[in-house]
């Protein structure tokens, strides 16, 4: 076995001696990894996630499109005929992302659940299913690439910079990632995944892309968290810094730092923008655009992805990222300790929020370092 080469997963052994968990969700991304690896030849096992009940997260009969996903899992499985399994995680969902995420709303953050997901279940519960299959490693449908270096694997951009999910895997830690592989990382378009979907086939090859957080299908975040906290949509009052009452919400969970629009208070002369949340008080506290921005953020729960340890150097020049939508932009990290940090912007950013990541990439390149939790808001 020591002399075979190695196969495209990094294995010195035939496809068909290394099993593989692929985590299915249904969409056209994991679809394709699964199809691609069990066409190489591999030991392919597919496993599908029930994580939530839409109906009753909406309160709508009918409304459950995880049944869809998964109905579109087994059939790609049933195509490609490789075995797949639907795991009950309802109650793990909930306790370690739905709750999260409704409590941080409530406390005027503006989470980010997709990242507690992987870290929490997909990369902790079911990689550990993953082992007890006796894999050799789980695969995802993530754009993302895992690369080897001298210090061994690292987690890097995705080829394609619109496709990239750097931003929500920043908390995967090194012994993950020596278990995990991620196939798609290095296509130049989503257009070649779904021409990979149709040429295997694949129902799915035209399924749209998900837009939205997978238990608020609709986007309305508000009615979820009241359903799951009664009593949040209370209403308060909208005030300026120096707490002049200015007008009246209809509840802090329906407002995020850096809105403008929708505030109901115009014509008072400047454009005026949320500029933080007091929960305890009830109030929505707003100001002028300039009062938006941050050059000093505070991250906790840093997970350090660089060879060398975190808190082994006074500070590190990184390229960081507060908002998946947003550029990278340069900023000094400051260890604390080995997972607080203190990060200094060059140039000030607009509505950094408590409750979002900041993840460091390297100056140059494509390499993550890692990230933490931006834990104090303005």
């Amino acid at each position: 076995m020591l002399d075979h080469p190695l196969n495209s997963l990094g294995f010195a052994k035939p496809p068909a001696q290394t099993r593989v968990v692929v985590a299915m969700s249904g969409g056209v991304d994991s679809s394709v990894v699964a199809a691609q690896l069990k066409e190489e030849g591999y030991d392919v096992v597919g496993v599908t996630l029930q994580l939530y009940d839409h109906g009753a997260a909406l309160a709508k009969k009918g409304a459950c499109c995880a049944g869809r996903d998964i109905h579109d899992a087994r059939r790609v499985a049933e195509e490609m005929g490789f075995p797949h399994y639907v795991l009950d995680y309802e109650n793990t969902f909930r306790e370690a992302v739905i709750d999260e995420f409704a409590d941080a709303y409530l406390a005027g953050a503006t989470p980010v659940p997709c990242i507690r997901c992987n870290e929490r279940v997909k990369f902790k519960d079911l990689l550990q299913t993953a082992k007890d299959l006796d894999a050799d490693c789980m695969a995802t449908g993530h754009y993302i690439q895992r690369k080897m270096g001298g210090a061994g694997p690292e987690l890097h951009c995705a080829t394609d910079a619109n496709r990239d999910q750097s931003y929500f895997l920043f908390s995967t830690t090194p012994e993950q990632l020596s278990y995990l592989r991620f196939p798609l990382g290095h296509l130049a378009s989503k257009a070649e995944t779904r021409a990979l979907a149709a040429r295997y086939g694949l129902a799915v090859a035209d399924k749209p892309d998900s837009q939205d957080i997978c238990f608020v299908p609709n986007g309305d975040y508000a009615a979820v968290i009241e359903k799951l906290r009664p009593g949040a949509a209370d209403p308060g009052d909208i005030v300026d810094k120096a707490g002049n009452v200015l007008g009246q919400h209809r509840g802090v969970i329906h407002y995020t730092v850096g809105q403008r629009r929708g505030l109901g208070i115009g014509g008072l002369g400047d454009p005026l923008y949320v500029v933080r949340l007091d929960p305890d008080r009830r109030h929505v506290i707003v100001g002028p655009k300039e009062a938006l921005s941050t050059r000093i953020i505070p991250v906790r729960e840093v997970n350090w992805l660089g060879d060398e340890a975190f808190d082994s150097r006074p500070e590190w020049h990184v390229n960081v990222k507060v908002r998946s939508t947003r550029a990278p932009r340069p900023a000094i990290l400051r260890p604390i300790s080995a997972t607080e940090a203190e990060v200094e912007l060059l140039s000030p950013e607009d509505g950094v929020s408590a409750g979002q990541a900041c993840v460091f990439y390297a100056p140059e390149g494509s390499r993550i370092f890692g990230g933490g939790w931006i834990w104090r808001g303005r």
